[in-house]
């Protein structure tokens, strides 16, 4: 390999870190690296929490940022894709956070023109964690993206992969935070 080519894999291998340095996405029900508590687990599937997503803030929005998108993924879900337990597009340049429950099927404490889209379970709204038993603890990624439009033009009933996809062109910043949950 020669060293140009080692030095722009280098290159690429860094720009995340300037991908939205100072933005930050914090919450009160979920600590980094941490276990998922009871409230924020799936009811149903063999799991018996009370499926209410958790509160959410992010700080440091990146300059142009016209909306954001909030997801909620299983990297470890036993699927070959994933599992995706949370979209929410849409969200205006202006909001900072999400009241524990936001996600309920009426998206009741979601900001005006928000849009809760498809999951995993085939519902628009949160849908806890609940791997398998025998599993080892899953990941799960709660994300802010920042947007540099206003809208995100896809019909919420498309899956969460695909406003992945419409989105990727236009994110400017990007904060997570990983938790963790197993039975």
């Amino acid at each position: 390999m020669r060293t140009g080519t080692i030095v722009m894999f280098a290159v690429l291998a860094a720009a995340p870190a300037s991908f939205g340095a100072d933005f930050r996405l914090t919450s009160p029900d979920m600590t980094d690296g941490r276990m998922l508590a009871e409230t924020f687990v799936m009811n149903g599937l063999g799991c018996a929490g009370g499926n209410s997503s958790p509160a959410l803030a992010w700080s440091g929005t990146p300059a142009g940022t016209k909306s954001f998108v909030i997801t909620a993924y299983d990297p470890d879900a036993p699927t070959g894709s994933g599992w995706w337990h949370w979209v929410v597009t849409d969200l205006p340049a202006a909001a900072t956070a999400l009241p524990r429950g936001a996600g309920d099927p009426a998206g009741t404490g979601l900001p005006t023109g928000a849009k809760q889209g498809r999951t995993d379970f085939g519902s628009a709204s949160y849908g806890g964690p609940c791997p398998p038993r025998e599993d080892a603890p899953h990941r799960y990624v709660f994300t802010v993206h920042a947007l540099s439009v206003a809208h995100l033009p896809v019909d919420p009933q498309v899956s969460a992969a695909m406003v992945g996809f419409a989105m990727h062109a236009t994110e400017i910043g990007r904060a997570s935070l990983v938790v963790l949950y197993g039975r």
